[in-house]
Parts: C-alpha cells; structure tokens; sequence
C-alpha cells in the first residue's frame, strides 16, 4: 500500500533495542504505522545535462557548512522493578538560517523533543533549544549559541518562481549519511501535502530528488544554491525513496519561522470544512462542515461546492486550500456557492486554525 512518510529516522535505545524503526503517518491519517528500515535501494538520479559536475560540487562546498545534522532524545523512563531506561532517538536535517545561531528544520523532527543535538560539517556539536514550531506547515526553529564567525547562513530563495523542470539538490543525513547530496529536478509545483497536524500544506514543491528518512527538515536547493523548499516528505510503497518526494515552499517556511524567531504567534486562517472535487463541473464540493467554525456560522452545509472565493475561480480542493491559506484569522471573504443548482453568495469571516 502507498504510503506518504514524515523522513525523519527513529532510533530506540536501551533495553537492548538497537535496530532502526521509522514511524510515518499513513495517508494523512491521524494513525501512525511503525515499521523497520531497510536497506536503501534507490539510485541517486544524475542531474539534468545542463547542470555541470563542476556546479553541483560547488553548490555542495558552498552549502553543507550550513547544513546541520539534528540527534533529539524523546524523552525516558526511570528503571524500576528492575526495568533499564529507555530514551528514543530521532535524527533529522536542518540548515542555518542566521547569523544569531537560527536553524531551520521540521516540525516533526523535534516534536516531543526533551533535547537537541546540532552536529556541524566541521565535527563541531552544540545543544540546542527549540524557539517555536508550527504543525500546520511542518516548520520549526531551534537555535544553538555559537559565535556568528562559526556559523554558515544558507541563502535563502524564493518558492514563488520555481517550475517544473527545474533543476534541484537535497542536502541531509539519509539513513544517518551526514552530508549526502543528491540531484534532481522540480517535477510538479503547488502540490498539497498534509502536516502533521492532519491540516493541509498548500504549493508544496515535488521532486524526484532521492531523499530518504533523515533527510526530514534539510533544503532543497536551486541550481544556485539557494533554499527552495525544506524537504518534509515522500510517498512511497517501500518507506525509501522512489522518486516521488515533497517540500513546503520557502516563502511560506520564512513567513512562519520570521514569526517564530521575533517571538511572534503563528496564525493560520480557519473555515472549518472537509472538501473534495467536484469531478469534471469543478469546484470543491463539501463533505462536511465543523459544528461551530466559521463555516457553519455562515450557513455553509454538506453538498455544497464552493466554486469561487472573492471572485477567484475554484476548480478544485486543492485550490480552496491555498486560497483560505492566504488569507488571515479576522479576514472576511465572499464564497459562491452552488446549494442544489442554485448559486448563493456567503459572506464568511475566517477564524484562526485550532491547534
């Protein structure tokens, strides 16, 4: 069965226990499925002929100063009864993003973190403290004190201009392997994805650049080194990497981690709807509606297909998402409806998304 798979690595320690184990939300769901690694057997895919060896090893010498490995404990149980205790280690990806010892990585990562390891290119190790994370798109800060001169910010990109076609490289820690890079191509663009929250990530980037569990939180960079998207992602039916993996959009993780580093509260606007498509008609027809959210204060019910938004086109789910994601909690908007073929018009004022 297909599955799409959060990529951090999961090590449990003591007891005994030494083997791999990664744990992945199967489908969006809120069930997690547990299951023992194996042998990676994907090959890394050359980069397109357009892209020199001589450029992706300088994007490589460039970067990875920046890209960090990240060990989290999670934390243990005192022995008693002659019970030994036990810790569960994580590991991840994350790449510096300022000069004040700011790192950038996923959520998932250092979810129920009880502390943070930061393990540098150059050997250097640093304990970390988590600033701020957000669930709903995956994102998380940490920060390290580090004298600036020993830290290598990443540049950082713009999502808003990516295309299919363009060439890419992941950074991370696959499987442990500190420092692998591998190559590839944007293949699809405005994906969504689902976070670890079960909300959706809306302009999710998708790439066949193999990535792997440990990759979780790394960058995905353009062919001049900059940050894209952080790699969050893969769907598969092996747990490794088959070609098919996702990363949020850049511009969408620097909104959420300037918010967190300023100390800010990250704010997502709420409408309180499961929708699906509407088929070949278009729009994005509701399957059910929230007792008590904006929607249904508003008079939205099941079997409504919402076909615009301030008069901007919905053809589908997917563009609903990202519509409502563009909005704030406060802000009001006008819905065309179709209700039983009639059309309506709803006014509804977005709330912020519950945690």
């Amino acid at each position: 069965m297909k599955r799409v798979v959060p990529l951090v690595a999961a090590l449990a320690l003591g007891g005994g226990v030494g083997a791999a184990v990664y744990a992945g939300v199967s489908g969006g769901s809120s069930s997690t499925t547990t299951t023992t690694a194996a042998p990676a057997t994907s090959t890394a895919q050359p980069a397109a002929a357009t892209t020199t060896t001589s450029n992706l090893t300088q994007i490589y010498k460039n970067a990875t100063p920046g890209v960090v490995d990240i060990t989290v404990t999670q934390g243990s149980t005192g022995g008693g009864f002659g019970l030994g205790r036990q810790q569960t280690q994580a590991e991840g990806t994350g790449f510096v993003y300022d000069s004040k010892g700011d790192i950038v990585t996923a959520a998932h990562v250092v979810d129920g973190a009880s502390s943070i390891k930061v393990h540098f290119e150059d050997g250097k190790t640093a304990t970390a403290t988590l600033v701020g994370k957000d669930d709903s798109t995956d994102t998380a800060v940490i920060k390290v004190s580090i004298d600036s001169s020993e830290l290598h910010p990443l540049a950082i990109g713009s999502s808003s201009g990516v295309q299919p076609g363009d060439e890419v490289v992941a950074i991370g820690s696959p499987f442990g392997l500190t420092e692998t890079m591998t190559a590839g191509i944007v293949s699809a663009i405005d994906r969504t994805i689902t976070a670890p929250n079960n909300y959706s990530i809306s302009g999710a980037i998708q790439t066949d650049a193999p990535i792997n569990h440990g990759n979780s939180g790394g960058p995905l960079l353009n062919s001049s080194g900059q940050v894209i998207g952080v790699n969050v992602q893969i769907d598969s039916n092996s747990d490794g990497s088959e070609g098919v993996g996702f990363s949020t959009p850049i511009d969408t993780v620097k909104n959420v981690a300037d918010t967190l580093i300023s100390g800010g509260k990250v704010q997502h606007a709420y409408l309180g709807i499961q929708v699906g498509d509407n088929g070949n008609s278009g729009g994005a027809k509701v399957a059910s509606v929230v007792s008590g959210s904006p929607a249904d204060n508003a008079g939205l019910k099941a079997g409504d297909v919402i076909t615009a938004v301030d008069g901007k086109q919905i053809a589908t789910a997917d563009d609903l998402t990202a519509l409502v994601n563009s909005y704030k909690p406060g802000d009001k908007a006008t819905l065309m409806v179709d209700r039983g073929g009639s059309t309506k018009s709803i006014s509804v004022t977005f709330g912020s998304r519950p945690s």
